[in-house]
């Protein structure tokens, strides 16, 4: 499988998915930029990137909910061109939508969406020019259900999901891949146990990496979860709506 991206960019690269995006796409060769709000941690990959790989790794500290922020990697993305996006950055807010504030939901609205397709919009134009590039947008299972307890979460996931394969159907003629990475349950950090619920961060990342790579529009890592995608659409929504909601309230119950 082709793996040539020379360049990329990464959002929420200190911890979780995205560091292990980070970490793969160095130990391929790939010239880094990476994005976070915590500028310590960026550095500290950083160095370790540049010691262990011997590749390029540019830091950028930003809050992509910011839009002054954020206009500052937009103008990166157009100005320094990068052969691969990767929007992982993303926010949510647990709980009863009517008990959160409403800023909370704004929040994961202004991250999970609106950086996603700013980021994208400044990007693809140039990809598109050149023949040539990939966007790996992370969306999830959420996605694909209703989401009691986290419905701005799901909603924006679903938005991704959508939006990157109708982008995926756009540009794929042009040698530009658009690529949705749908993870279910994931742990983020390299210690935590993993059972047949839950996947590992690595593995998430590397099969997102594997996929747009190939130009496919969809990515569900995990045998247990490519079984249940097909299941999801089978089952009557009234019967998942309702076996949903009861897990969200038996998980409310337990913390």
């Amino acid at each position: 499988m082709r793996h040539a991206y020379r360049t990329a960019l990464v959002t929420g690269a200190s911890s979780g998915i995205g560091e292990s995006f980070a970490r793969i796409l160095a130990a391929r060769g790939t010239d880094l930029v990476i994005v976070a709000r915590r500028g310590d941690l960026l550095d500290g990959l950083a160095r370790e990137l540049v010691e262990r790989y011997r590749v390029a790794v540019e830091v950028l500290a930003a809050d992509l909910t910011d839009p002054g922020q954020r206009a500052e990697i937009e103008r990166r993305l157009r100005a320094e061109p990068v052969e691969l996006l990767v929007n992982n950055a993303g926010h949510g807010a647990f709980g009863a939508f009517a008990e959160l504030p409403v800023e909370d939901h704004l929040r994961q609205l202004e991250l999970n969406v609106t950086a996603l397709v700013r980021l994208t919009h400044a990007a693809l134009p140039g990809m598109v020019l050149r023949g040539r590039g990939g966007v790996l947008n992370v969306a999830s299972m959420a996605g694909f259900t209703p989401s009691p307890g986290s419905a701005t979460y799901g909603a924006t996931k679903a938005y991704v999901a959508s939006f990157s394969e109708s982008l995926h159907a756009e540009v794929a003629s042009k040698g530009v891949h658009v690529t949705a990475l749908c993870p279910g349950f994931t742990r983020t950090e390299d210690d935590a146990p993993t059972n047949l619920l839950w996947l590992r961060r690595d593995d998430v990342a590397r099969a997102g990496l594997d996929a747009v790579a190939a130009g496919r529009a969809l990515s569900v890592p995990g045998v247990q979860y490519k079984a249940a995608l097909p299941a999801l659409k089978l089952v009557p929504r009234p019967l998942l709506r309702a076996a949903v909601n009861r897990m969200w309230h038996q998980a409310a119950d337990t913390q």
